[in-house]
């Protein structure tokens, strides 16, 4: 475990721990359809759980705010969060069973996912209220949407001053204006993009970008897959490109989560949000080229060698 520093923690993950349930298929079914997939393979998952890993896995004094089941899959978790180095003296446990993510992955990388939150749905704003302290101590915070708005809500209500909240609104929801005014940045992909904007979002990502500025964020980062990341900064005034490096993708799951985790823990040790986001491209790439969530985050010395 990461002990905790009179600096605290460069990041607190506050957010979902899933048990992800993985098969393989030729192609994933439509409507009605079935079809056969591979053997079912369990591995630790869930966006808060799998950000916490990522940047833990990568040199970052990090903490996760979460809850799980009393179970076989709520031990998985809070093992492997130990193993990466993760603090999880805010790990709550009861409540309901250990959320549960359904993947299924086709020969290209690509998945499909549907979560049931289990104890997820469980993490309260009162649970936010009580670790206070844990959330004192975190020079950038991040969440997600696999738990309660209204969680996530307080959790931009209580950031402690000088701190940073990072969102990726996953899966997408409608955002209060005063979470959308915390954010910085608000890290979306195109799925979300375009959720956020509705009809009229387009089909240019740097239009995007400055829409969803145009919402209230302080800065927006918006992902593009293999293309890298656009960049827009109030503080600089700037839309940047990042191109991100060239690699055969083998499981595109939880690269996105790799990217977040890299990208926040980057602000918390002082980069501005552009080296930050350069970094997390470089990450997000290392991530899609091994099979798996958290079995696929690279450490720092993987990424240096891209």
């Amino acid at each position: 475990m990461n002990d905790t520093t009179p600096d605290g923690y460069d990041l607190l993950v506050v957010g979902s721990a899933n048990a992800d349930l993985v098969v393989g298929v030729e192609r994933r079914p439509a409507p009605g359809e079935t079809v056969l997939g591979s053997d079912l393979a369990v591995h630790p998952g869930g966006k808060g759980a799998n950000q916490a890993v990522a940047a833990a896995r990568l040199g970052a004094r990090t903490a996760l705010l979460a809850r799980v089941g009393d179970d076989d899959h709520g031990r998985l978790l809070l093992e492997t969060q130990r193993t990466a180095g993760v603090d999880t003296s805010g790990v709550l446990v009861g409540g309901a069973p250990t959320g549960v993510a359904l993947i299924t992955v086709d020969p290209s990388g690509d998945n499909s996912i549907v979560v049931s939150p289990g104890a997820n749905s469980r993490l309260t704003p009162e649970d936010v209220r009580a670790a206070g302290p844990l959330l004192a101590s975190a020079r950038v915070v991040s969440v997600q949407l696999e738990i309660p708005l209204e969680t996530v809500a307080e959790t931009a209500r209580s950031l402690p001053p000088g701190a940073r909240l990072v969102l990726n609104p996953s899966p997408p929801a409608p955002l209060p204006e005063a979470v959308l005014s915390a954010c910085d940045p608000l890290v979306v992909n195109e799925h979300e993009a375009r959720y956020i904007l509705g009809a009229g979002a387009g089909d240019d990502p740097r239009a995007w970008a400055a829409a969803l500025m145009a919402l209230g964020p302080r800065s927006v980062v918006v992902t593009l897959g293999a293309e890298g990341a656009l960049v827009a900064d109030s503080r600089a005034d700037s839309l940047d490109h990042l191109v991100s490096p060239k690699v055969d993708a083998v499981d595109t799951t939880g690269a996105g989560d790799a990217f977040t985790a890299a990208l926040a823990w980057r602000l918390g040790r002082g980069d501005d949000l552009r080296e930050a986001a350069a970094f997390a491209v470089r990450v997000g790439a290392a991530a899609v080229t091994s099979r798996g969530a958290q079995a696929s985050f690279p450490t720092l010395e993987e990424v240096d060698a891209l």
